[in-house]
């Protein structure tokens, strides 16, 4: 752990490093409408490609996250992200649904650097201000997230679906390129091999409690996440005639949520983790309550408002299960952080398989009815727990 609070130009380049490789993982998001028709695929196997890109990331988190409790850090964020190049590409050249679904899962996988570079913030700050410092590199993030949509659809818009993996291709060799200069070397003080590393991931949630519970926590929010965005497009497109420069504007009005995230971490500094996250998980059921009155009465507007407050809730959720975990055992933190966000992009992966199956049949109000149930579930867990 560092002594001094890392620069405001560092904790700024961690933030937009974070948020260019996240949006990786959702770019298809708002695009299955497009995608799926050219490659030939049905409207469950359009979800499948958002549901695998998750798994990939659950699997990258499991088995390359663990790394930066081994392996020299700014070596490893450098070679993930260089990989991550290829299977871009790949999408971008697609001639296939099962190509599509076979490179959504590299995507995924290669797209957990991020997941690197959180753990490495929170390393090189003091305890006093991390949860500051981790908050501002988590909205970086959560940015990256909620912009990735809009921009998306907007790319597609004005060219093709095709041409935002090309994209995305090239901001991987440049950022790659930069990081591989601006990083600081870390070298893990870890002296264990990788399979004994791995196999310590497993103990870690019957270890820690903190980590168990905002694990399922987060795991419920994240479902809902998915299930909202990965639906509102589909329910747009296909309910209100949108066309991608609508879902992008709609996209876009979510990305309000995303200024939640350092307040998130200044509450969880000031000792307020139990109250922010009641607060974050009542908002979710509050946001799917909004969400289906938008369906109702047929308003925009309103379903907007839904997609804002969710997104504000998820995130807020979010920043105080990593502000809690990273404050168990710093010699295991990223394995922490990879056991944490493997279990809820899980939940975020049944979330995305689950849509196209509640939409077809229970429609717009289903979802919603199921979105709010997520969150309901981890209120009386939360209750029945003693801890964060």
């Amino acid at each position: 752990m560092s002594d001094s609070t890392p620069s405001r130009l560092m904790v700024g380049l961690l933030a937009a490093s974070c948020g260019i490789a996240v949006a990786n993982i959702y770019y298809a998001q708002p695009l299955l409408g497009l995608i799926g028709p050219q490659l030939n695929m049905g409207p469950r196997a359009e979800s499948l490609i958002v549901s695998l890109t998750q798994l990939g990331y659950a699997a990258g988190l499991l088995f390359l996250v663990p790394l930066g409790d081994l392996v020299e850090n700014r070596r490893l964020v450098v070679l993930t992200l260089a990989s991550a190049v290829i299977p871009l590409l790949l999408a971008g050249l697609a001639w296939s649904g099962t190509v599509m679904l076979v490179v959504s899962v590299l995507i995924g996988l290669t797209s957990v650097a991020v997941q690197m570079l959180i753990p490495l913030a929170a390393h090189l700050t003091p305890e006093a201000r991390r949860g500051r410092v981790v908050g501002l590199v988590t909205s970086g993030l959560l940015f990256g997230i909620l912009f990735s949509r809009p921009l998306a659809s907007l790319v597609a818009a004005c060219t093709s679906w095709r041409a935002v993996f090309f994209i995305s291709a090239l901001l991987m060799a440049g950022l790659t390129l930069l990081l591989s200069r601006a990083l600081p070397r870390r070298e893990p003080g870890a002296g264990h091999h990788y399979g004994a590393l791995l196999a310590s991931l497993f103990t870690l949630p019957v270890r820690f409690s903190v980590l168990r519970r905002r694990a399922a926590y987060h795991a419920a929010c994240f479902a809902g996440f998915s299930l909202f965005w990965t639906g509102a497009p589909l329910f747009l497109i296909r309910d209100f005639g949108f066309t991608q420069r609508g879902i992008a504007l709609f996209a876009l009005a979510g990305a309000a949520g995303a200024f939640a995230a350092p307040l998130a971490g200044h509450l969880a500094d000031r000792g307020h983790t139990k109250v922010g996250t009641l607060g974050a998980l009542l908002g979710v059921m509050v946001a799917f309550g909004i969400a289906s009155l938008g369906g109702v009465v047929r308003s925009v507007v309103i379903l907007a408002l839904a997609g804002i407050v969710l997104d504000a809730s998820v995130q807020t959720n979010l920043v105080l299960g990593q502000r809690a975990i990273y404050i168990l055992a710093p010699e295991l933190r990223s394995r922490m952080n990879g056991v944490f966000m493997a279990i809820f992009f899980l939940g975020g992966a049944v979330g995305s398989a689950a849509t196209g199956v509640l939409l077809a049949r229970l429609g717009w109000g289903g979802l919603c009815v199921a979105g709010a149930v997520l969150p309901l579930l981890a209120l009386i867990y939360f209750f029945f727990a003693r801890a964060a």
